[in-house]
């Protein structure tokens, strides 16, 4: 597996569509049988492992002097040959080496494509993950193909899923609209995770009808107390403007940055906000930060957006981004 790059930022809905779907498949398979670019899109870029860090000055509730470091993880989305068993490993093995405080795992653990010629299973990829090792441990939302892809879950209309399951055999946090607070230094920091907002497809009765979620974030807001410094997993970034501000930081990943992005713009966003919320930092009511992910979904395709690990130093003598 490649040496990851470490590059340092300063950059401060609704489900897939079709639309979204037939652009993604019709990149893909141009660059399937192009060449020069689209041997890059298809070989070359999915398989880099890119570090990008934020240095943070919360706009939102902080102690003063405080430092966390957060190293987050997004849309694994496990198959072959584009993320082994192996390549997961690794990945592990330079999250651990980032030396955070507390690891989080932002969703979709699972495949979500067909284009692959094995899906690796949640009994191989769960003990893998099992592996992030972080003082203040390690803790994991769902995302939308976690649900998707378990046909039990469409089924009964209700958890528990396949991956969460895996995720908690292996010693891992799974928060479902629930908040729990860290000790951090001294201090109390709360994090939160919401469950996801579009778990449920409709059924082929119902075409047409939105897609149904799992989250709640009045009752999973109301398990923090007024004033205290509160992290908040999402996996996708469209509930950000519900988010109020004392909220310190969002975290979310889902739209891979649109997975092909260009001169900071993607094509093609699965959320109904865009490029808004497509990618990097937003500052808007309190702070948000969307992952790129590590793997691809739709189609085996990235281009101007390589997979990434993402570390946030939040506070202490943190430069702000703007």
């Amino acid at each position: 597996m490649p040496e990851a790059d470490d590059r340092a930022s300063t950059r401060g809905g609704p489900p897939v569509s079709v639309t979204r779907r037939t652009v993604l498949i019709g990149l893909g398979a141009t660059a399937l049988t192009g060449a020069g670019t689209g041997a890059y899109a298809v070989g070359l870029e999915p398989m880099r492992l890119t570090v990008t860090r934020y240095s943070l000055r919360p706009m939102g509730p902080w102690p003063e002097g405080l430092r966390l470091r957060i190293v987050a993880l997004s849309d694994i989305h496990a198959c072959e040959p584009w993320m082994s068993a192996a390549r997961i490993e690794g990945i592990v093995a330079a999250a651990n080496a980032l030396k955070g405080d507390v690891t989080v795992l932002l969703g979709d653990y699972v495949s979500g494509m067909n284009l692959v010629t094995r899906y690796v299973d949640a009994a191989e990829w769960g003990p893998i993950l099992g592996g992030l090792r972080a003082p203040l441990g390690t803790y994991a939302i769902l995302g939308n193909h976690d649900w998707w892809e378990d046909r039990g879950a469409q089924a009964r209309g209700s958890g528990p899923t396949i991956a969460g399951e895996a995720l908690r055999r292996n010693g891992i946090r799974v928060l479902q609209n629930e908040a729990l607070p860290l000790a951090v230094r001294g201090h109390e920091v709360w994090l939160a995770g919401l469950g996801d907002q579009i778990a449920f497809v409709p059924s082929a009765r119902k075409r047409g009808h939105p897609r149904i979620g799992v989250d709640d974030l009045p009752g999973t807001l109301a398990q923090i107390p007024e004033g205290a410094p509160a992290i908040l997993m999402a996996h996708e970034p469209d509930i950000f403007p519900q988010v109020p501000a004392r909220i310190t930081l969002t975290l979310s990943g889902h739209t891979h940055g649109g997975q092909v992005r260009l001169f900071g713009y993607a094509p093609v966003v699965p959320s109904r906000y865009k490029n808004r919320f497509a990618y990097g930092h937003v500052r808007e009511q309190t702070d948000l930060i969307v992952s790129g992910g590590l793997g691809m979904s739709i189609a085996p395709v990235r281009l101007g957006v390589p997979p990434e690990i993402v570390v946030i130093d939040l506070g202490g003598d943190g430069k702000p981004i703007f």
